[in-house]
């Protein structure tokens, strides 16, 4: 009888899909599955899960891919998922109720109260991190204040992958990067007293979870091992924040490097050797619980929806994406003069800058304008947002990229000219999975994580910036910070227009023009 291939299992719970994937302990991706998970919407700008069915979603999805992957024996779990958000457990370690996700909206007007008093500017000072309403120190004052009973009976808080692991080993836990966003001093990585006091929270402080090094495990109980599909006493290790999973999942570890990450949203992300490098007031700071470092992340709102807008605008919904790259390759760099703001989202833009009342358009078009040029802006636009954010961040050489739009070889070269950077797009899907999973190697095989992290990567196709090229998207950047700049003042008057709709009449002053 041949032996068992020895594999390692990453689980990565995002808000609306549970993935897992299963890869040898040499690298080589033998299955990945997904189930998605349903997001409540019981109130206005409310979004809740139920932590049962997130769990039922983890085994459902473990177990159909471990049919997938044929017969292999898996030797360590790694964990990762969504973050923020307030999962609050009773004293039995069940749901206090449903969990309250990180995008739920109800704390917006207490945010603004924070932001007026200096609570959000002492959260911003020691986590290095803005305030923003799924955040759990400002969730946890809402839910007293408005759902009482559900603070009367919980007794812990833990995040998404933590609930996980909890049902999975027993042990209630989070590591530094799920915590950065709660109650943590990120130039230390332990929870912060100054802030708990300054929040006026230490009745809140005995919910937090311990928190212990990414790397740490706990064998796999016999009921969880039965509901998996998995070998009872496997170790699982505590896992990291999905952002930061997906860093290592890239080979991301060190200091200096960077990666970005084109999705529904965008991010771009870089790693400090201590909190006091980090560059930026509007971005989110994760301690990475390795000797001070931490991870410095802007995250633009700006990704994919533009290039769905556009293709649909332009009556190309029929075409593939490879027909629609090659009309806008039929354009040089430049797109003709034409600028394209990429501020699509009903929620404005929040990062290298934030403000609400950001709003998308094209700039420089006239009567010999081609749809072509019109495309080409668009994909420009992105990598425009982008090198805004590199600059903010002092980010140069090798900038690693996974997510959706990687896919795009147009927008990996256009994303290498605008920034001067070469590009390594990562050919592996479910990196937040391969991140988790690197660690569960590292603690079965004696090898360091970045190692672990190399081998479960794979190849990577390499995007170098044209030096023909670099002064016109030098002066396309320049022209597209000082337009947008100047248009600024406006965006609140456009989004007020926006907002009135086709309700409008024409005023004595422009009837005549009409």
């Amino acid at each position: 009888m041949s032996q068992l291939r020895h594999a390692v299992l990453g689980i990565d719970a995002g808000t609306t899909a549970v993935k897992a994937t299963v890869l040898t302990t040499e690298g080589r991706e033998l299955a990945t599955t997904r189930t998605s998970v349903h997001v409540e919407r019981p109130g206005p700008g409310w979004a809740e899960q139920s932590m049962h069915d997130v769990w039922h979603a983890v085994t459902d999805t473990v177990r159909r891919a471990l049919d997938a992957a044929g017969e292999v024996e898996v030797v360590a779990v790694g964990v990762t998922g969504q973050g923020d958000g307030a999962w609050l457990l009773d004293e039995n370690h069940e749901p206090a109720g449903p969990a309250v996700l990180w995008l739920d909206g109800r704390a917006a007007d207490r945010v603004r109260e924070w932001e007026r008093d200096g609570r959000a500017a002492a959260i911003r000072r020691i986590t290095g991190s803005t305030l923003f309403p799924g955040a759990l120190p400002v969730l946890l004052e809402e839910l007293e204040a408005t759902r009482p009973e559900l603070l009367a009976n919980a007794r812990h808080q833990a995040n998404c992958k933590d609930w996980i692991r909890l049902r999975m080993t027993g042990v209630l836990a989070t590591d530094a990067s799920e915590a950065s966003r709660t109650y943590v001093d990120t130039s230390t990585g332990a929870y912060s007293a100054e802030l708990i006091d300054a929040l006026g929270h230490r009745r809140f402080a005995t919910l937090l979870p311990p928190i212990v090094p990414a790397g740490a495990h706990r064998p796999l109980t016999d009921a969880a091992a039965a509901a998996l599909g998995l070998p009872a006493g496997i170790p699982v290790v505590t896992g990291l924040v999905d952002t930061a999973a997906g860093g290592v999942g890239l080979g991301v570890s060190t200091p200096g490097q960077a990666y970005a990450i084109i999705g529904t949203t965008a991010f771009l992300g870089t790693v400090h050797a201590t909190a006091a490098d980090v560059r930026t007031d509007v971005g989110i700071t994760l301690s990475t619980g390795q000797d001070g470092e931490v991870l410095e992340c802007l995250c633009p709102m700006s990704g994919t929806p533009n290039l769905d807008w556009v293709r649909d605008l332009l009556g190309r919904r029929s075409r593939s994406w490879d027909a629609i790259e090659a009309e806008a390759r039929t354009v040089p760099p430049g797109a003709g003069g034409v600028l394209y703001l990429p501020y699509g989202a009903q929620a404005g833009e929040r990062a290298p800058f934030t403000d609400p009342h950001a709003s998308a358009g094209w700039l420089g078009l006239s009567t010999e304008t081609t749809p072509a040029q019109l495309l080409r802006a668009v994909y420009e636009g992105l990598a425009l947002s982008l090198r805004e954010c590199q600059e903010a961040l002092g980010v140069g050489g090798t900038l690693r990229l996974c997510g959706g739009a990687a896919t795009s070889g147009l927008l990996c070269q256009i994303l290498a000219d605008f920034t001067g950077c070469t590009v390594e797009r990562a050919s592996a899907g479910e990196l937040g999975a391969r991140g988790v999973a690197a660690h569960a190697l590292a603690a079965v095989s004696g090898i360091d994580v970045p190692t672990a992290a190399a081998r479960l990567l794979g190849e990577l196709d390499v995007f170098r910036p044209d030096p023909g090229v670099r002064e016109v998207c030098d002066a396309q950047f320049a022209t597209f910070v000082a337009v947008r700049d100047a248009l600024r003042p406006r965006w609140p008057d456009l989004r007020a227009l926006r907002t009135a709709g086709g309700g409008l009449s024409l005023s004595d002053n422009h009837k005549e023009l009409a």
